[in-house]
């Protein structure tokens, strides 16, 4: 059992024990207590810039959100926190043309479930009634200081909100789910009686004004399922799978005379995504097939395609018909004269994505970047429309790149040993930096021009949410790579430990990253936690392994039928050279991951017994069953060589980890969420029967939820205690056991420092 100085406490809370040290180790209450700031939002003259900071309440299970101004000259040090609500949020800052700004909060609304609600006093926001008990209305508020001004107050809340370009209308959704509709103020004053803009019979959904700002386009359900949502009310609570739903189409409204024109009608699709033109003549859109059993899967997102749609006349072309590639949504140039998208080479599934691109007007499409063995987006265009700048993964890092729209070729413009992400601040022009490195938590930057993007020096730092991170003592984290069993060079992100000394053997994580067409990336505290055991003293690797992204399209794509044997391959050579370097202890070696990363620790579980313990998130045991069970078919039979499971029932068999689990002796931890719509709990459920029938230690831990991943803080935080302990036990030999009251204590600690 741990004690108070056990290593399993001091990872639990050596944050306030050792708030007078200058720098120690990250803990895993570190992590749940990291602060995240929003991306910025400049003012039209890009001089400001408005954010929001999202601190956690660990004793409360909560959230909570604020309102910062910082100058986009000046930087960090004229930040200055506008809102200070201590229980309520502050959400979606938007700037007004006077200079001040308007914002999103619950900060009025009724504070229980069930509480009495105050009359809306005849109309300010979605019609009048009851405020909502948890929903947002809306507030201005000037940045020199002074009170928020409350401007609506809508029953059932306000959603999506946005000022015209020409100033005149701030357009937000109020209401109800089931009743949804476009409301409006004036935007000189803010006051008064709001216009409702639509009345339509189905709720409105996604929803964008028109550059201009005369017009609005919004998407919208062709019918209420009215008896639907009864059944549900009266307690019939059948699920039937793959039930037909309403078809989405697209529809115009014109802010002036609020009239509104239905855009799309095809019963062969609904519409999910809508991008307009500059100049106003054009709608590019992406729709999803009308085909039921595609609903609720990935499929239904690989079997969309794209349209353009000419406003005046109404004529639709259609520009994509595949199954398999999810192209993304059209992009206009400035001077909308040409169109571009991304999707897969030659349109094959899982090649890498290039730009395609033809004048709007019609004609043949080009391809861009032919001969560049990575993918491309569409970030934003030059003004001149020569140039698309985008934002990929390259090797253990992600750059900025410029592809030429005219010849194909692709200038990376970033070359830094972390993860930089540039957009283009549409109104102002100002460019933002999203960016973290191994010693860096996320934050923002901007810099005066993209001739000085890849100059750190000459950049502006907007944001700093985490400045405790200064006080981290961190290992040191860098690109590995080594030679796989075929010859084939294989790389990952190597953290070493803390204090690391040259010449001691160290116990080694091997964190495996999901996907797994995914990487690991040089940033702060990447892959489960890693720089908690490196403050433990581990080692860890963290392996881009066969299949994963960044590394070529080959690299990615050569394990096709084959689904385990390279990639499992490179992670055992990974671990090889790290022992051949002398700097990890081959006998005190544990490996872990999640969704991909648990398909190869279940895999590893049944192909060796060089590991002394394992934690498996979310993992396949079954491909067969999974197929079924899971919401993923199309990308998984291609993995498996592209036939279906019933025409090769043998060959998926074989590369099921189930088939070879009696060559399991490792101790092994099995986490999986009870709604799991990917890899379903069923497959942990098959590993469990099995280690327990064939006298292999495990644990098993269930968490409430329906997604892939933990939703809840605590949630997080248990499986992440629950694992260190495991991998101390079994690792390390250490006499380490995970309990609740250690984590309960967390609930009565001081918080942590300041800094």
């Amino acid at each position: 059992m741990p004690t108070s100085r056990s290593p399993l406490w001091l990872v639990l809370l050596a944050a306030p024990l050792a708030a007078q040290a200058p720098q120690r180790p990250m803990t895993f209450l570190d992590v749940q207590e990291m602060r995240q700031a929003t991306a910025p939002v400049v003012s039209a003259d890009g001089q400001w810039a408005l954010y929001t900071i999202s601190t956690p309440d660990w004793k409360q299970a909560r959230r909570q959100s604020d309102i910062y101004l910082v100058g986009m000259r000046a930087g960090l040090p004229s930040t200055r926190q506008l809102t200070f609500t201590k229980d309520k949020d502050e959400l979606s800052p938007r700037w007004a043309s006077d200079g001040g700004f308007v914002f999103a909060s619950n900060r009025d609304a009724v504070a229980a479930a069930g509480a009495a609600a105050a009359p809306a006093a005849g109309g300010r926001g979605g019609g009048g009634g009851p405020a909502s008990a948890s929903g947002n209305q809306l507030y201005y508020m000037r940045t020199d200081g002074g009170e928020a001004r409350k401007i609506t107050d809508a029953a059932g809340g306000v959603a999506q909100f946005q000022f015209t370009r020409d100033g005149k209308w701030l357009v937000y959704t109020a209401g109800r789910a089931e009743a949804q509709q476009l409301w409006a103020l004036p935007a000189a004053t803010l006051d008064g009686t709001p216009v409702q803009l639509t009345k339509h019979p189905t709720p409105v959904g996604q929803w964008q004004l028109s550059k201009d700002g005369t017009k609005a386009f919004f998407l919208a359900p062709d019918t209420m399922l009215t008896d639907e949502r009864r059944r549900t009310e009266a307690h019939f609570g059948v699920m039937i799978r793959n039930a037909p739903e309403p078809r989405v189409h697209l529809w115009e409204l014109d802010l002036a005379t609020r009239a509104t024109r239905r855009l799309t009608g095809d019963a062969a699709y609904s519409v999910t995504t809508v991008t307009l033109s500059d100049d106003g003549r054009w709608a590019g859109f992406n729709a999803t097939r009308d085909d039921r059993y595609y609903r609720g899967t990935t499929d239904e997102r690989d079997a969309s395609d794209l349209y353009l749609l000419e406003l005046a006349t109404g004529k639709v072309e259609r520009l994509t018909d595949n199954v398999d590639i999810g192209e993304s949504a059209l992009s206009f140039s400035p001077d909308s004269r040409t169109i571009a998208y991304s999707a897969e080479d030659d349109f094959k599934l899982m090649r890498n994505r290039k730009l395609y691109v033809r004048p709007v007007e019609g004609g043949a499409w080009r391809k861009l970047g032919a001969g560049w063995d990575a993918d491309l987006s569409v970030g934003w265009w030059s003004a001149d429309a020569r140039t698309i700048y985008f934002n990929e993964g390259w090797r253990a890092t992600n750059q900025l790149f410029a592809v030429d729209v005219a010849t194909g070729k692709v200038s990376p413009l970033t070359d830094l040993k972390a993860s930089v992400n540039v957009t283009r601040d549409e109104r102002s022009g100002a460019l933002l930096i999203a960016y973290t490195d191994p010693t860096t938590p996320p934050s923002t930057y901007t810099v005066a021009s993209l001739a000085q993007v890849g100059d750190r020096s000459a950049w502006v730092r907007l944001t700093q949410p985490n400045p405790q991170a200064d006080h981290f003592a961190l290992g040191e984290e860098t690109e590995t790579c080594w030679k796989s069993t075929d010859g084939a060079p294989a790389c990952g992100v190597l953290l070493k430990p803390v204090g690391y000394q040259q010449g001691t053997r160290y116990p080694l994580i091997v964190a495996i990253h999901g996907g797994p067409a995914a990487a690991d990336l040089l940033s702060f505290n990447g892959g489960y936690g890693a720089q908690i055991y490196a403050g433990a003293g581990y080692a860890v690797l963290m392996p881009n392994y066969r299949n994963s992204t960044n590394y070529g399209e080959k690299f990615k794509t050569e394990s096709q039928g084959d689904y385990f044997t390279k990639g499992y391959q490179d992670i055992m050579t990974g671990v090889d050279q790290l022992i051949k370097d002398g700097l990890v202890d081959g006998d005190h070696m544990g490996a872990l991951g999640w969704s991909a990363g648990g398909h190869w620790s279940n895999w590893i579980l049944t192909h060796t017994n060089r590991f002394k313990a394992i934690s498996t998130g979310a993992g396949t045991m079954n491909w067969l069953s999974m197929y079924a069970e899971s919401d993923v078919q199309r990308v998984r039979q291609w993995y498996m060589g592209d036939k279906l499971p019933y025409d090769d029932f043998d060959h998926w068999f074989a590369q099921s980890p189930i088939k070879y689990i009696r060559n399991a002796k490792t101790p092994t931890m099995i986490h999986v969420v009870q709604g799991d719509p990917r890899v379903p709990r069923p497959q942990s459920e098959e590993l469990h029967m099995a280690l327990k029938k064939l006298g292999v230690p495990t644990e098993f831990y269930v968490y409430p939820g329906n997604t892939h991943g933990i939703p809840a803080a605590r949630d997080q935080f248990t499986k992440s205690m629950a694992e260190f302990a495991w991998m101390e036990k079994w690792v390390r030999g250490k006499p380490v056991t995970f309990e609740w009251k250690e984590l309960l204590k967390t609930l009565d600690a001081p918080p942590a420092p300041k800094m």
